[in-house]
């Protein structure tokens, strides 16, 4: 997942909450898919998360190191 991969993922799961929102009636099949859309979309970007948490520890760790 490249830098812009997260911004996008998080337009697109804004994207589907707006898409239920502007539901009167939804359509089970299609909210179902929408759904899943967003789980996958979830769990790529807690991925991505968790790698930038690791990135900011590793520096974190780097800048305390030069300090002692």
């Amino acid at each position: 997942m490249d830098k812009n991969e997260l911004k996008n993922s998080l337009k697109k799961l804004e994207d589907i909450v707006e898409w239920f929102d502007k539901q009167e009636e939804v359509d089970v099949e299609a909210g179902l898919e929408k759904v899943k859309e967003g789980v996958g979309l979830i769990k790529t970007s807690r991925e991505r998360l968790k790698k930038l948490e690791n990135e900011f520890e590793e520096v974190k760790k780097e800048i305390e190191e030069e300090d002692e």
